[in-house]
């Protein structure tokens, strides 16, 4: 008894003692000297080149996965969206997250022009090979992109890449704007010349494009200047470019010879319009729904706006901007994203010298904005456009159901059997018809086999009674 009474007294001063350690802060200052605290990462804004550290901390989101990395998304059950675009802009983490047809991810690649190379297929579609850098060693990753998300200009100066949007429009591949309107804008006066129309039919007042002559060749520039001369001074654009390139502002006809020249070197069309003394440039753009104007004037004192520094301002969207931006989106079957650029003239007239399709400039403090929207209406098209088994149920022609039918008509030796009406099936017909084997549905038709004749009865009938007979008589 007095063992136990010991034990008990043991065991409590030893619990009393673990309580009073623990409740004391001997332990935690023990815990302290070899304790390392986490450490709080603060996320700072998004990527804007491609040397960021959040776009390097991530190098398998968009641009490929790493070795040990899975993937982000459901290999069974996704969809690839191939966008083109610099690597200035992060384009998958507008996607990361996002569903289509409820519990579909969506698989992000991105690269530009310049690293894409493709193989299109009648029967099989596109198959598109990417350079990607992974731990400084290129290599190329081969996928079938099911959208298109084009950012880049198609062509621009020196560069051309039609052949890939050839490519891209060969293997059915869906992309916002749409390939079709992507390949009119290959030509800056192809674009122009549509604008007249919306013109004719709106009115100057209304619709108020500058004034433009073209050019196919320099002999045309010389030749007709003695018949039509050009007010002085006038801006010439050469060829098809973007963002104030091939533009030159000549002030006498001595200069608009000189760049009759150049024009010959060049080997390309131009065009001509008179110079507009501008007191800033007007930007009116169309996301979808969303639209925005903005204003832009040079404080750096050169006469092209988008070139050097610029002060830009959201300006308020009205009627007026809003028709000319609804009437260029009904272009080429439908432009998704539009932008209509507009010159405010010291003399208060505004002038339309052109639009830009899906790989507009987005400017100003709501690019983010912008890129959401962009995003969003992504995923509405491929609602639409990437439905799984879309790509299963093709329709047929006319004439392969006519092939069909004969297939399962059957050749010369066959005959045709066709169901009658509803209610007046023959028994017999109907019973030979529940005795033929049942093909599983995707197989081949199996032939029917041929019915007996009328003159094969006969025939084998008398063969009988002539053997009956024969042996009868015997």
């Amino acid at each position: 008894m007095s063992s136990f009474t010991n034990f008990r007294d043991n065991f409590s001063s030893g619990m009393n003692f673990l309580k009073r350690r623990f409740s004391s802060g001997d332990l935690q200052g023990e815990l302290r000297d070899d304790f390392i605290p986490p450490v709080n990462v603060r996320k700072g804004p998004s990527p804007s080149a491609p040397s960021s550290p959040s776009k390097s901390s991530a190098p398998g989101i968009g641009r490929g996965f790493s070795s040990g990395m899975k993937p982000a998304y459901n290999k069974e059950r996704c969809r690839t969206l191939l966008v083109i675009d610099d690597h200035h802009t992060d384009w998958t983490k507008y996607f990361r997250g996002k569903k289509i047809f409820g519990d579909w991810d969506i698989r992000v690649e991105q690269a530009e022009f310049c690293e894409i190379n493709l193989a299109a297929y009648s029967d099989s579609g596109c198959m598109v090979d990417i350079q990607v850098d992974r731990n400084g060693t290129k290599v190329v990753r081969s996928f079938k992109p099911d959208f298109l998300l084009i950012r880049q200009h198609v062509r621009d100066a020196h560069e051309n890449w039609r052949n890939l949007l050839l490519g891209f429009h060969y293997g059915g591949v869906p992309s916002i704007n749409s390939i079709h309107s992507l390949y009119q804008f290959l030509d800056k006066p192809w674009v122009f010349s549509k604008l007249i129309t919306i013109q004719k039919r709106l009115g100057k007042e209304a619709f108020p494009l500058i004034e433009q002559a073209y050019y196919p060749n320099h002999k045309e520039m010389v030749s007709n200047m003695w018949l039509i001369t050009p007010k002085f001074p006038v801006v010439v654009k050469i060829g098809h470019a973007h963002s104030g390139m091939g533009k030159v502002r000549i002030g006498s006809h001595y200069d608009f010879q000189d760049i009759a020249g150049v024009v010959a070197v060049s080997s390309s069309y131009s065009t001509t319009e008179p110079y507009i003394d501008a007191k800033y440039d007007v930007h009116v753009q169309k996301i979808g729904p969303s639209y925005k104007a903005f204003m832009r004037k040079s404080i750096s004192g050169n006469w092209k706006a988008n070139t050097g520094s610029a002060m830009l301002e959201q300006i308020g969207m009205n009627e007026r901007f809003k028709l000319w931006v609804d009437e260029c989106c009904q272009m080429f079957g439908g432009l998704d994203i539009v932008a209509v650029e507009a010159i405010q003239g010291k003399d208060g007239k505004e002038y339309i010298i052109e639009i830009n399709g899906s790989a507009m400039t987005l400017l100003g403090e709501a690019q983010e904005e912008d890129r959401r929207h962009i995003a969003e209406l992504v995923l509405a098209k491929m609602e639409v456009y990437c439905r799984p088994g879309a790509n299963l149920q093709k329709p047929q022609s006319s004439g392969a159901q006519q092939q069909q039918q004969f297939a399962m008509n059957g050749n010369q030796g066959n005959i045709a059997l066709q169901q009658p009406p509803q209610g007046r099936q023959p028994d017999g017909l109907s019973q030979n018809m529940n005795a033929l084997p049942q093909r599983p549905p995707g197989s081949m038709p199996m032939p029917i086999p041929n019915a007996p004749s009328t003159e094969e009865e006969d025939t084998m009938r008398n063969l009988r009674k002539t053997f009956a007979g024969i042996f009868g008589d015997m």
